[in-house]
């Protein structure tokens, strides 16, 4: 597995060993648990959950019970029993770890699978909460979550697919497991979701494809999935509450060639310039980046955000930006004002975002 790492960039002699975005998490509010599935009644069954999540013994009771129930021969049985095991889950932490202890992994991933839309979603919540807890990650790809996880992704209802997406971003944390996602057919499915999906669909593809996209042969996946049309149209939607999130996604793809060559094609360098112009600091700091990256082995892009007008609010962060943007606004406008130079001034390296 490749996973490409930060590379200082150097530019007539100068080094920048500095350029990277630190808070860049910060773009992203991580996949949490499933916000919905609260105890919504007073029945029987509501009662006693809400006794086993304030009681230690109950609670070991009861998952052992649940876990029988997953491998009953009763749908509406296998569906209580998905539902409780997902709150337990999401509602206590220390229940995670004994939830997989009792054995219930593998029948929740075998209703991942059901035909049953209702039984699929908990099925798939349920590993999205167990996933919470770092020492359940590993357990629930080799029990193997991940590919019906992605079938989830591909038929289940839009929460099956929002938490699916989760559930595979949890996993993705382990870093053998980015390729095995990947090669399971998840990355269209991810810009689909990103695409097509609601705001919260979106939210979680992006972080999802932006931890898997550390692999080189996912960027490519993603870029040939045709990631770039829907990041180049988020960056451009101020108002979308998306644009931090699908910039910071661009900077991990933009050093494959294949998603230059995509980004310019879909219109990417006049929104790189625009939020030079009106974004964030920290908007404007990576857009730099991106464009830099872009920039720096090609005559025809430095040409093409020349003329875009690029130049003059380049000068401007130059004065005001903060440090990191000050410096990566002063370099790329050297390699504007020198559009015909040949391509050995900037050839070293990637610029690290």
């Amino acid at each position: 597995m490749e996973t490409e790492n930060p590379v200082n960039y150097k530019y007539m002699g100068r080094s920048f060993n500095d350029l990277s975005i630190n808070d860049d998490s910060t773009a992203f509010s991580d996949c949490n648990s499933d916000r919905s599935g609260e105890f919504p009644s007073a029945s029987s069954q509501n009662r006693r959950l809400v006794l086993a999540c304030a009681n230690s013994e109950n609670s070991d009771e009861l998952i052992r019970q649940l876990v029988s129930d997953l491998d009953s021969c009763s749908i509406d049985e296998q569906k209580q029993a998905a539902l409780e095991l997902r709150l337990l889950a999401k509602n206590k932490p220390e229940n995670r770890l004994k939830i997989a202890k009792a054995g219930a992994i593998r029948p929740l991933i075998s209703l991942i699978s059901s035909s049953d839309p209702y039984l699929q979603e908990n099925g798939v919540t349920a590993i999205l909460n167990l996933s919470l807890c770092d020492e359940n990650k590993e357990l629930i790809a080799s029990s193997g979550a991940i590919k019906p996880l992605v079938r989830a992704l591909r038929t289940g209802t839009s929460t099956a697919k929002e938490n699916a997406a989760c559930a595979l971003l949890r996993l993705s944390q382990v870093e053998e497991n980015k390729v095995a996602i990947g090669r399971s057919g998840a990355i269209p499915l991810l810009v689909n979701l990103l695409e097509n999906g609601g705001f919260r669909g979106k939210k979680d593809a992006t972080t999802a494809l932006y931890s898997l996209c550390t692999v080189k042969e996912n960027k490519i996946r993603a870029v040939e999935a045709g990631i770039m049309r829907p990041l180049v149209e988020l960056m451009a939607d101020f108002g979308s509450n998306m644009v931090d999130k699908s910039a910071f996604v661009m900077s991990v793809l933009v050093p494959v060639p294949e998603a230059k060559t995509a980004l310019v094609e879909e219109g990417g360098i006049p929104v790189l310039v625009e939020i030079i112009e009106v974004g964030s600091q920290r908007q404007k700091e990576i857009a730099v980046a991106i464009l830099l990256l872009i920039c720096e082995d090609s005559v025809l892009f430095r040409t093409m955000v020349a003329r875009e007008g690029a130049i003059p609010p380049l000068v401007a962060l130059s004065q005001s930006g903060t440090n990191r943007a000050k410096q990566k606004a002063e370099t790329l406008i050297e390699l504007l004002r020198q559009p015909r130079s040949g391509n050995a001034a900037a050839r070293h390296s990637d610029v690290s975002v």
